[in-house]
This record gives structure tokens, sequence and C-alpha cells, in this order.
């Protein structure tokens, strides 16, 4: 699966998790939940 380059930059940032849930991968952030993303 080719990942997204949104994706990519916020994987960069503090505190992101990349998670694959059902084939869809989500990119989690805890510490600003703003930098939230999903593809799939």
């Amino acid at each position: 699966m080719k990942v997204r380059a949104s994706l990519r930059s916020l994987k960069a940032r503090p505190g992101a998790q990349v998670v694959r849930r059902r084939g869809v991968t989500y990119v989690i952030n805890r510490k600003d939940p703003r930098y939230k993303a999903r593809q799939g």
C-alpha cells in the first residue's frame, strides 16, 4: 500500500503514531490531536 505524502509529513511530528486497523492506515497524535489523518 502506498503511503500518502501527507501521512509521511504527519509522522514526523512529535508524539505521532502510525497505526493500521483493518487495512486502514491512521496517524494519531495524543500530544497534539489536530494532527490526525487516515488513508484507505
